[in-house]
């Protein structure tokens, strides 16, 4: 069993369900302060982060990444413990196994082989690990972020183990992601008797070519690397307590996933405007996720790309897809950032899954990295 397998089975083997860490980041620790990073622990009330540095000079490549995992689920849907890992015909099992403590323990044999071999790297080298990305990310990244703005240290590179690949490890690099934005609304009505609509306000009835019209806009024609924005209801209701009785209030959900061709601001007040054009009477309630962030192709994604395609031997394609990563709380400080890690099938899934070969493979792509980037 190779280095990188071994730890990444150790970590697997640590309970580490959002926002707890399981002991995940000492073990990450303490092998970089072994190979010469001044470790800054930063616990933000239940979460720990840490951020670790090898050097002083620009520019800063950074590893970023997270310890917690989601909760395994249904455990009769697991073929085995899924805080035990398991290889079978050459997959490893287990929660964490694509997302993403294979990421880890790659970053990190890359990291030491790398500074064994050239210990006077050009630049700087560090690692921001959270335990909060899967949960709330309130007291993660986001606050090691706001902390190395305050005293003005700033990222240059960062690589984010996120996996990424869709069906073969090397298939995609992540560029970017969308931004999201949530409603949260009421319609208010007032209540009355079905027989008698005209002597109330049925909210339902106010909602409907609101909400028709809000899945029939067209938001924009996304660019070269986004799609069209989206618009997406995930939660509406209406109730009386009685089949006779109109409601006096609706309640929804909304999310809109949003290329760079908007920002957060806009989108709330053509949101607003549509509202008020058709008359609602409404209290409506925002919350933002994250700005979309688009990475441009320079020396960062130019030197990742190259060297996915000498490890893996496919030329990945350049992406923005998927959710919400901390990226989002990276990229606004001028980092360029870029994600690449596993095939992303299994994630969140029972019996999730990697291929032993694909964590060195993960592992090669890492160190390759560093080298064009640092070397």
């Amino acid at each position: 069993m190779s280095d990188t397998l071994a730890l990444t089975c150790e970590l697997i083997r640590r309970r580490s369900v959002t926002p707890e860490d399981a002991g995940c980041q000492d073990l990450m620790i303490e092998r970089l302060a072994a190979a010469g990073f001044r470790i800054e622990e930063l616990p933000f009330g239940a979460v720990r982060n840490f951020w670790a540095r090898r050097g002083d000079a620009g520019p800063l490549f950074c590893f970023a990444g997270h310890t917690d995992v989601v909760p395994p689920g249904p455990l009769e849907q697991w073929h085995s413990d899924p805080f035990e890992p398991v290889i079978r015909d050459g997959i490893l099992y287990g929660r964490g196994a694509a997302d993403m403590k294979s990421s880890l323990a790659a970053m990190l044999d890359a990291t030491t082989e790398f500074v064994t071999r050239r210990p006077r790297h050009r630049g700087s080298l560090a690692f921001l690990i959270t335990s909060d990305e899967e949960g709330r990310a309130r007291e993660g990244t986001l606050k090691v972020m706001e902390t190395l703005t305050a005293r003005g240290e700033r990222i240059d590179w960062c690589v984010i183990g996120e996996p990424s690949c869709h069906a073969r490890l090397g298939d995609t690099l992540r560029i970017g992601r969308r931004g999201s934005l949530s409603g949260i609304l009421t319609v208010h009505g007032q209540q009355g008797h079905v027989a008698y609509p005209q002597l109330a306000r049925n909210p339902i009835q106010s909602f409907a070519p609101v909400l028709a019209e809000l899945y029939e806009r067209k938001l924009d024609d996304g660019n070269e690397f986004f799609p069209p924005s989206s618009f997406q209801v995930v939660q509406i209701e209406s109730d009386a307590g009685a089949p006779n009785v109109t409601p006096d209030a609706l309640r929804a959900r909304f999310n809109f996933r949003y290329s760079t061709v908007w920002d957060h601001e806009r989108l709330k007040a053509w949101t607003q405007a549509l509202f008020d054009a058709h008359g609602l009477e409404y209290t409506l309630d925002w919350h933002l996720s994250g700005e979309p962030f688009l990475t441009p192709v320079a020396e960062l994604v130019e030197g990742a790309a190259a060297a996915v395609e000498a490890v893996t031997g496919i030329r990945p394609e350049l992406s923005t897809g998927g959710g919400t990563s901390d990226g989002r709380f990276i990229a606004p400080s001028g980092a360029h950032v870029v994600e690449f890690g596993p095939v992303n099938a299994t994630i969140h899934k029972a019996n999730e899954q990697i291929p032993v070969a694909d964590i060195e493979q993960l592992r090669a792509v890492y160190y390759a990295i560093l080298e064009k980037m640092l070397g």
